[in-house]
């Protein structure tokens, strides 16, 4: 990554991403049907407890501006990913429901703080020729999350329940020592001041609406993927796992090929490009369930549910015009942004679901839609924007 990336810090980014998101939420997904089945918990109890991640998740979102103007970035990072690991070990104690949803909603808060904190942590000095690569190499820490899910706790499971929690809860505490001393010293010092209005904010404030659009558009291979290939399409569950395997891998290898097309073509022209592909993608479902093109849109999808990642950081980086204070309020509304949207969206597409009596189609045409309508609002803000600058150069003449 080059002499100016100290490699450490960049290590740091990918270990929080890992942990705050790859763990703290992709973790569970391939232990809802076991607590279900071992009675911890029932159906609508196991659902309430993803809900609580995503809840918190949006909490941690909407309050890491507080904290960060009052605490050095990088002790809140290292607090936060701690907070991780003892959310995990505390819910191999098997006690009411309620202490679940708490630890459940505090594993999500703190992903939602690293998510805005960590990465701007270390952009801050890396050149701006390598930020997608680098910003591509943290967010991999997410796709490593999505593959562990389906490979490393499965195995993990047989030794029981609780050991798998324990288990889960010791790794995310190892990780949290191999890079505790790795942060860099630039972008960690307390916000001492509100950042100001952001440059070409109409371009910032469409990029996060895409950025929550964009949400939408991954919910249903990321929450739906599984089940229409075991149930909606006969296949079986095995046949639904190996999908969600290689939907896994592809988030690995996603956000690092995303970063590295961000700094080749420019972070605006990869990010239309994005919702062009993830669009086709989608739709591919609707128009045929071949076993080539299920997995080339498990592919896609997979690659870009990370791999969106670094190519809005880059762009909001872009608006931020080097300013720490500035990159981190934008990039806190995106995230904040994509929390809500997908919030939402999973609880509505899983309504339309009900609604329609299972039918996989309808959640597909959704997400295709929300990514149209992503890459619309794009063009027709960079539109706005260049009318703005002719208009403004014909004045000055």
């Amino acid at each position: 990554m080059g002499r100016m990336v100290p490699a450490k810090a960049a290590f740091a980014g990918l270990c929080s991403s890992l942990v705050g998101i790859g763990l703290a939420r992709f973790a569970y997904t391939p232990l809802i049907p076991v607590l279900i089945g071992a009675a911890w918990f029932s159906p609508g109890q196991a659902a309430y407890l993803g809900a609580a991640n995503l809840a918190g998740y949006l909490a941690g979102a909407l309050l890491t501006q507080r904290i960060a103007a009052r605490v050095p970035v990088r002790p809140v990072l290292r607090g936060m990913m701690l907070l991780v690991g003892v959310a995990f070990l505390a819910c191999a104690i098997r006690l009411p429901f309620a202490w679940f949803f708490a630890w459940r909603f505090a594993a999500g808060f703190a992903g939602g703080v690293i998510m805005i904190l960590a990465a701007p942590a270390v952009l801050a000095s890396t050149p701006a020729a390598l930020r997608g690569r680098v910003g591509g190499f943290i967010f991999t820490g997410v796709g490593l999350g999505v593959a562990a899910s389906g490979t490393l706790v499965p195995l993990l499971l047989e030794a029981g329940i609780a050991a798998t929690w324990c288990v889960l809860g010791a790794l995310s505490l190892v990780l949290t020592a191999l890079c505790w001393r790795s942060w860099p010293d630039a972008g960690v010092a307390p916000a001492t001041r509100r950042a100001p209005p952001a440059r070409s904010s109409l371009a910032a404030r469409a990029v996060v609406l895409e950025y929550g659009l964009n949400a939408v558009g991954v919910v249903p291979h990321m929450v739906f993927l599984v089940d229409f290939v075991a149930r909606g399409l006969g296949r079986g569950i095995e046949a639904g796992a190996g999908f969600w395997v290689l939907y896994g891998f592809a988030a690995i290898a996603g956000p690092m090929a995303t970063g590295w097309v961000g700094d080749r073509a420019g972070f605006g022209t990869a990010l239309r490009l994005g919702f062009v592909v993830q669009a086709a993608a989608v739709i591919l479902p609707i128009l045929t369930t071949g076993t080539l093109p299920l997995a080339v849109s498990c592919i896609v999808m997979g690659a870009f549910t990370p791999g969106i990642v670094p190519l809005v950081l880059g762009r909001l980086h872009e608006f931020a015009a080097g300013d720490p204070a500035q990159q981190r309020a934008l990039w806190g509304a995106a995230t904040a942004s994509f929390a809500l949207f997908q919030a939402a969206v999973a609880y509505g597409l899983s309504f339309l679901f009900a609604q329609t009596g299972g039918a996989y189609a309808p959640l597909f045409a959704v997400a295709a839609a929300a990514l149209a309508l992503a890459l619309a609002v794009d063009v027709v803000a960079r539109a706005i924007g260049a009318r703005q600058v002719r208009t403004r150069r014909s004045v000055a003449a």
